[in-house]
C-alpha cells in the first residue's frame, strides 16, 4: 500500500469539509471515505486505489445507524450493517427480499463489518480492474479499452453493457433496493437532497470511471422503502458457483401484489447479469392482469432479458438469467403471507 494521510471525522460538517475532493466513485479521487472499509482498503493493497487521504466518517453512524419501520414504509440508516439488517425481525417479515440479499451476502465476518452504504457503492470484482498489470481497463485508465470484452469473461455483464466496459455490478442489496423503488437520502455541501435509488448508478456510456451520480464530498445517508403490500410476497434468489460467500453469476429479485393467482402489480430486479443495478420494466407490465402461470413467467423473462449482449465466455447468461427468473416467479407466488 501506499502512503496515505489519515482524517477521523468527528461530525457530519467534518467530514463534508475533509472529503471535498472525493469522486463519483473515480479510481483517481483523492479522497476516499472509511465506513466499514471492507472493499477500500482490499482496492488500495492492490493498488487499484491510490489516495492521498482517508476520511472516517464512523461517528456519521450515532446519526444515520437506525433500522426504522413505520405506516409510511422502511428506513435504513446508511451506517447501518449489512449483519444487523439481515437479522432485524421486521425486515424478515414485511421486506424479506432485503433480508435474503443481505444474507447470501460476502461472509458473515464481512457483514458484520460492512455498513449498507458502503454495500451500494461497491466495487466490480472484474479481474481485469483489479490487477493493474492489465492496462485496457477504462473503469481504472480512461480511453485504454476493455479487456474483458475480448478475454475470459464468464461472469461478465450482458445487460446494459457497451463498448467501453462488460463489468458486471456485484451487490445483492442493491438488486433488492431497485426492486422496491426504494430512495437513497445524500448529504453533501448544497445541504441533504432525496433521489429514487434507480438513478444513483450511471450506465457505462463511454465513461465506465464515472460510476455514480454523487457529486464530490457527498455522503449517503440512508435508504427509505416505501410502504407497499406486494413487499411482503418478495424473495431474492440468487444462483453462484458455489453456496457461500461468492457472488451471483445470476440472481432475481422478485415482490408480488397478487389477487388470487392474478398479479396486480410486479416488481423484478436482476443481479448478475448486468453493469448496473437492473430493474427489468417491460417483464413487470406483462405480468399485470395474468395469471402467474409458469407459461407466462417465462415470457416475462423472456422480456427480461431482451436485448442481451453477450461475448463468448458469457453466452449462457441469457438462458441462465431466463431459468433464474422463472424460478423466481413461481416461487415468489406460491409463498404463504
Amino acid at each position: 500500500m501506499r502512503p496515505f494521510t489519515y482524517v477521523h471525522a468527528g461530525d457530519a460538517g467534518q467530514a463534508l469539509r475533509a472529503g471535498q475532493h472525493t469522486g463519483q466513485g473515480q479510481v483517481d479521487a483523492a479522497t476516499q471515505f472509511l465506513a466499514g472499509s471492507t472493499t477500500v482498503i482490499d482496492l488500495m493493497k492492490l493498488d487499484v486505489l491510490r489516495p492521498q487521504t482517508l476520511v472516517d466518517i464512523n461517528p456519521l453512524r450515532e446519526r444515520f445507524g437506525a433500522i426504522e419501520s413505520s405506516t409510511t414504509g422502511l428506513h435504513l440508516g446508511a451506517f447501518v450493517k449489512m449483519a444487523a439488517a439481515a437479522d432485524h425481525a421486521v425486515i424478515q417479515r414485511d421486506y424479506p427480499v432485503i433480508a435474503q440479499s443481505l444474507q447470501l451476502a460476502a461472509s458473515a465476518q464481512l457483514r458484520n463489518m460492512a455498513t449498507l452504504g458502503g454495500n451500494v457503492l461497491q466495487r466490480t470484482r472484474c479481474q481485469y480492474f483489479r490487477d493493474p498489470s492489465w492496462k485496457a481497463c477504462n473503469k481504472r485508465e480512461p480511453g485504454s479499452g476493455c479487456a474483458a470484452i475480448g478475454g475470459a469473461n464468464r461472469n461478465f455483464a450482458i445487460l446494459g453493457v457497451d463498448a467501453s466496459c462488460i463489468s458486471q455490478s456485484p451487490g445483492d442489496f442493491s438488486i433488492a433496493l431497485i426492486t422496491l423503488d426504494a430512495q437513497v437520502e445524500i448529504l453533501g455541501r448544497g445541504g441533504a437532497r432525496v433521489m429514487p435509488f434507480a438513478s444513483l448508478h450511471r450506465p457505462a456510456a463511454g465513461t465506465p470511471h464515472i460510476e455514480t451520480t454523487l457529486h464530490a464530498g457527498d455522503v449517503i445517508t440512508g435508504f427509505h422503502i416505501p410502504a407497499w403490500r406486494g413487499a411482503r410476497r418478495s424473495l431474492y434468489l440468487k444462483i453462484r458457483d458455489r453456496e457461500s460467500y461468492e457472488f451471483a453469476i445470476a440472481s432475481a429479485a422478485v415482490a408480488l401484489e397478487m389477487d388470487g393467482d392474478v398479479v396486480r402489480h410486479a416488481r423484478i430486479g436482476l443481479g448478475g447479469m448486468a453493469y448496473r443495478p437492473w430493474r427489468a420494466v417491460q417483464a413487470e407490465a406483462f405480468l399485470a392482469g395474468k395469471s402467474l402461470s409458469e407459461e407466462n413467467a417465462t415470457a416475462a423473462a423472456q422480456l427480461a432479458l431482451q436485448g442481451a449482449v453477450t461475448h463468448g465466455g458469457n453466452d449462457y447468461k441469457p438462458e441462465l438469467g431466463r431459468q433464474t427468473l422463472v424460478r423466481a416467479l413461481l416461487q415468489a407466488a406460491a409463498m404463504e403471507i
